[in-house]
């Protein structure tokens, strides 16, 4: 791309014709908080592998208990802890579950909606936009496109 457009954003990233400052300052939000989401749902996942690592450990925990000939309080590390419940009547993964059917999905499924109703489906107008006012006069090339 030549150096002239390079400061240009491409039309998927280029406002509507007649869309408002708030209006891209709103989707802009919205992305962002879509994105804070999205991290929150790493974090859940990360939750679901870490516990579930932590309950094998905990299966490891009770099997080296009972070769160290202490079968009694293996059996109540195994009682209280193994393969419980992280709340009740729930594994992690039904966690993540509900967490996507309740509040994931349908933002997602907003968001996405919202940005095709008020930008004709053109997303990150805002991150374009800001990348096109600071964008530096460094001459070195932009190997990230």
């Amino acid at each position: 791309m030549s150096e002239e457009h390079d400061d240009i954003p491409d039309v998927a990233h280029q406002r509507p014709e007649g869309m408002s400052d708030k209006s891209v300052e709103a989707l802009g939000a919205l992305s962002k908080a879509m994105e804070t989401t999205e991290r929150a749902r790493g974090a859940l996942y990360e939750f679901h592998q870490l516990t579930g690592t932590a309950d094998f450990q905990v299966g490891d925990a009770v099997r080296l208990l009972r070769e160290a000939g202490h079968g009694t309080e293996a059996d109540l590390v195994e009682r209280q802890v193994l393969g419980h419940n992280v709340i009740p009547g729930h594994w992690t993964f039904q966690i993540i579950e509900a967490y996507n059917q309740t509040y994931y999905h349908p933002f997602a499924d907003l968001e996405h909606r919202l940005v095709d109703e008020l930008a004709q489906g053109r997303d990150h107008i805002l991150e374009a936009e800001l990348k096109q006012r600071r964008r530096s006069t460094d001459p070195t090339p932009d190997t990230a496109s």
